[in-house]
């Protein structure tokens, strides 16, 4: 078994936002140890991560992650927009399997470079092959991921009356890829949910998922259907709503929706720089921490933004306190405290996100026992330098992509010293281009 010792590194406390002196011994996958003085044992590899802050990798539990192949076409797309270019026999519709394999490989490398070692990945899959594909796209990027089965991109499936159920292909991919959940993989169900689909097909969809033991995330509670439709209220009468369940979204949900959300511990995934300049409504940040509900945070689509999860946070946070202090000033009162931390916002992108995926004995935090999912934050930059002892705002509201160092995925360095250790070739960087100008050329073809 592999032995790699870190020496000299700087561990985040999350807890106290303190940083401590330690060295770190992992075997194999695991941590193993953690204490300041790790000594006169026989190792693979030694690291001297000298001046370097060690921190657990980012979670994001929302990412179509194929969509890094057509990144950038949508950072002036309403939803409204994205809905009808990328869903309904179009652009989602256009990939080859071999494409499938590319997005997902890149997708998953865009987020690892980010320091984001856990990723659910929410996928649109026209036939079983683009499945296969899909997963071993993410195997071959070496990144932890839930994969979210999902549907074909087509009419048929996307419409607030269909009655095609999620594909049986889903029991084939549970028994050939999941029998165990000691792996990097593990899986959920993309389903529709009562606002994309019928509400009988939302029902099985979910039942379905727990026949597989997974997940069920969905897109929910948001632009106008939110406060007609009152689907939490009906998932939650119906005894559907659970930890099980994966919320998307829910800008626009009515204030008690909130409150059976934190009551039955479905985790919400916020992906608030999308859904503030798509129009899915506000963040919901503030009003699911309020009602004790689970704060997890994504990135959602990279055709409108970065994939890291520095400005995710950056965003939840300050959208939440502009929010709070604009109540204050229309009262005629200054703002005092403000009313989420940046602890706060770390949590939402760290241990929550471990927790909502049903990963949190394995990843978010660094615990001896847990799997070695961490990162290296240089923090010697313009940027970072010096701390103050301020670790956790620092890493919030300072940090970027480029003041990631290193990444580990369950021991395995994926990223040293600055550099991918895969995707920099400039073949593979040809075939992904190639790859994304085939699917344009389609869809022209077919829209013509």
């Amino acid at each position: 078994m592999k032995r790699t010792l870190i020496k000299n590194g700087l561990v985040l406390n999350s807890k106290y936002g303190t940083l401590e002196e330690k060295d770190i011994l992992i075997e194999g996958k695991h941590i193993q140890e953690i204490r300041p003085v790790i000594d006169d044992i026989d190792v693979t590899e030694e690291i001297d991560a000298r001046n370097m802050i060690i921190a657990p990798g980012f979670v994001d539990t929302h990412r179509h992650v194929w969509e890094s192949l057509i990144r950038h076409i949508g950072t002036d797309w309403s939803l409204q927009t994205y809905l009808e270019r990328i869903y309904f026999n179009n652009l989602g519709s256009r990939l080859t399997p071999e494409d499938s394999y590319l997005a997902n490989l890149w997708g998953s490398l865009e987020a690892l470079d980010a320091g984001v070692t856990t990723l659910l990945d929410y996928s649109m899959l026209e036939t079983p092959e683009h499945a296969d594909a899909c997963i071993k796209g993410l195997q071959d990027a070496g990144i932890r991921a839930v994969f979210a089965h999902g549907t074909s991109g087509h009419n048929e499936y996307w419409s607030r009356d269909s009655e095609k159920r999620h594909p049986v292909d889903s029991r084939r991919i549970k028994k050939e890829y999941f029998q165990t959940n000691d792996q990097l993989l593990t899986m959920a169900l993309g389903v529709r949910g009562p606002e994309f689909s019928s509400w009988e097909t939302a029902v099985d969809d979910i039942h379905l998922a727990r026949e597989l033991d997974c997940i069920s995330s969905m897109h929910i509670g948001f632009g106008t259907w939110g406060p007609h439709d009152r689907s939490i209220e009906r998932l939650y009468h119906a005894d559907l709503l659970g930890p099980d369940i994966n919320l998307v979204h829910v800008n626009t949900v009515m204030p008690h929706e909130y409150k059976l959300i934190g009551e039955t511990g479905a985790s919400v995934s916020v992906t608030p720089e999308v859904e503030m300049m798509m129009g899915h409504g506000y963040p919901a940040t503030g009003r699911v921490y309020e009602n004790n509900g689970l704060v997890t945070l994504g990135v959602d689509v990279v055709v409108s933004t970065a994939g890291d999860m520095f400005s995710q946070m950056k965003f939840a946070l300050q959208a939440e306190r502009a929010l709070q202090n604009e109540k204050l000033l229309e009262r005629g009162e200054m703002p005092g405290d403000l009313p989420l931390s940046t602890a706060d916002a770390y949590t939402f992108a760290t241990a929550n996100g471990a927790k909502a995926l049903g990963l949190e004995e394995k990843t978010g935090t660094l615990e001896e026992g847990k799997e070695a999912d961490l990162i290296f934050i240089n923090p010697n930059s313009f940027n970072l330098h010096p701390l103050n002892n301020e670790i956790i705002g620092a890493i919030v509201q300072s940090a970027r992509p480029e003041n990631i160092d290193s990444v580990f995925v369950a021991g395995t360095p994926v990223k040293r010293n600055g550099k991918m250790l895969k995707g920099s070739d400039p073949t593979f960087k040809r075939q992904v281009e190639s790859a994304s100008e085939a699917i344009f050329n389609r869809q022209y073809k077919m829209t013509r």
